[in-house]
């Protein structure tokens, strides 16, 4: 068994406004650390952080999200509603459309699998 430590101090962030296209209200910027990556098993592991704001989202992968901080509300267009904060988690599968909204500045641990 290999056991690989989690570590975003080692990465560079990824960081940047939204696409204006997505945006639905205010002016989200995000940034990313990819804190493990795993191309053969198409799996990528890291951290991410939000700016208040709304924009809309199309997942082509899973995405395991566990909220460490702050507050979102991701809406399918399917009409499912999830309410997230401190401590919550959920996925979201290849196929997920609608948008996603951080009512308090966040970050989150993720895990993606594409397909």
């Amino acid at each position: 068994m290999k056991l690989h430590e989690l570590d975003r101090s080692k990465t560079e962030a990824i960081a940047g406004p939204i696409d204006p296209a997505a945006v639905v209200s205010g002016k989200p910027e995000t940034r990313a650390f990819v804190t493990y990556d795993a191309p053969e098993e198409r799996l990528c592991v890291g951290e991410w952080e939000a700016s208040v704001g709304k924009w809309r989202v199309k997942y082509d992968e899973w995405e395991y999200c566990l909220i460490v901080s702050g507050r979102c509300v991701v809406t399918g267009d399917d009409g499912t509603v999830i309410h997230a904060g401190p401590g919550d988690a959920f996925v979201l599968e290849p196929g997920f459309t609608g948008t996603w909204e951080v009512v308090e500045p966040m970050r989150k641990h993720w895990v993606v699998r594409t397909p």
